[in-house]
This record gives structure tokens, C-alpha cells and sequence, in this order.
């Protein structure tokens, strides 16, 4: 799936400067990819304000090649890449069923990654991602999809409040042997 934004204008850049984004479905065959924008793009979200050892910890657990491996082959799980010039700069991860991380209602669907590196911020990759990602839901004859998001995390509990989201509980999520909560958020998708 190929769109079309406009980047951010600066001195350098012509005002009317387009590029293209490819959002493509991640197989097994992606993996190596996979683990290198994860782990890129998490701790660059999130080493700032958690201890190193706990940042080690979590990459190197949920970051494996083997777990990758086994969620990519997930027949519930679906990862998507953002490309800009063949060079992946974000993901999306979406799970239903059971691969779910917390049980749900049915017809529900949980966006558990969205994540874009930062040289790639502000430049409408993440609404990309999240838009492939209700497309997908509304393929899927999902109701509602449901995210959890670190309370701290200002920049993406904006985002999500932005497109509809809204607070519906909150859960434990655990980095390393850190606890921190997350909000539990989720989206109404209107029947058509």
C-alpha cells in the first residue's frame, strides 16, 4: 500500500516536496528487520527514563530472535513496515484472538506496537500505521480496537486521544523488573 504526504517544510526543503511511504505486511523472512527497528525504536522511546538494566532486560527478552520469530508466524498476529525509500522506519504490530495480551471482548482487535523512529517523527508515519491498522480491524469485522500505553508516555497518550481513543481501565505493564502502568484505551469503530 503506497501513500503519498507532504514532509515538513524547512529553509532546505521545497514547499511542495512530496515522498512516498510503502506500508507492507512483515513476514518470517523479515525478521533480522523486525528485531533492528524494535529494538531501535523502543529504546529510543524509552531508554531516557528507565534504568539500563532494565532496558537490556526487556530488549533482549521480547526482542529475540525467537520470540520475533514465533509472533510472526502468530496466525493472530500481524506486523506491518513503513518504508520510505525501501528503508523501514516505523512498525505496527496488531494482534486478535488470543494472541491478544490481555483477554477481550470479541470483535476486538489491540494495536501493541506502534512504533516509528525518531528521525521519523512529525512526519505522519505513525497515523499511517495506525490508519493500516483500522483498515485492517474494519476488514476484520472488529468493533472496537484497544491499546495499552505507558501513562508517562505524553507524546503517544496525545496521539491516540486525538484519533477517538478513550480510557477504559489500566493494567501492569513490566520493563525489566520495573512495573509501570499502563492506560488501557480503546476505539468504537462504527458499523457500516
Amino acid at each position: 500500500m503506497m501513500f503519498l504526504y507532504s514532509s515538513p517544510e524547512s529553509e532546505e526543503t521545497d514547499k511542495n516536496r512530496y515522498e512516498l511511504m510503502n506500508i507492507r505486511k512483515a513476514t518470517i523472512s523479515d525478521a533480522v528487520q523486525l528485531q533492528q527497528i524494535a529494538r531501535q525504536t523502543f529504546s529510543d522511546t524509552f531508554s531516557a527514563v528507565n534504568s539500563g538494566e532494565n532496558m537490556k532486560r526487556y530488549l533482549t527478552e521480547r526482542f529475540s530472535m525467537e520470540t520475533l520469530k514465533s509472533e510472526l508466524q502468530c496466525e493472530d498476529s500481524e506486523f506491518y513496515f513503513a518504508e520510505n525509500e525501501h528503508e523501514i522506519v516505523g512498525y505496527l504490530k496488531i494482534n486478535v484472538g488470543n494472541a491478544q495480551t490481555e483477554p477481550q471482548e470479541p470483535g476486538a482487535l489491540e494495536i501493541e506496537r506502534i512504533y516509528v523512529r525518531k528521525d521519523f517523527h512529525g512526519k505522519k508515519v505513525g497515523q499511517l500505521l495506525y490508519q493500516q491498522a483500522v483498515e485492517i480491524a474494519k476488514e476484520k469485522d472488529a468493533t472496537y480496537v484497544w491499546l495499552g500505553v505507558w501513562e508517562e508516555n505524553h507524546r503517544a497518550v496525545a496521539f491516540y486521544k486525538k484519533n477517538g481513543f478513550v480510557e477504559f481501565g489500566k493494567h501492569t505493564f513490566k520493563l525489566g523488573a520495573d512495573e509501570q502502568i499502563d492506560l488501557m484505551m480503546r476505539l468504537e469503530l462504527k458499523l457500516s
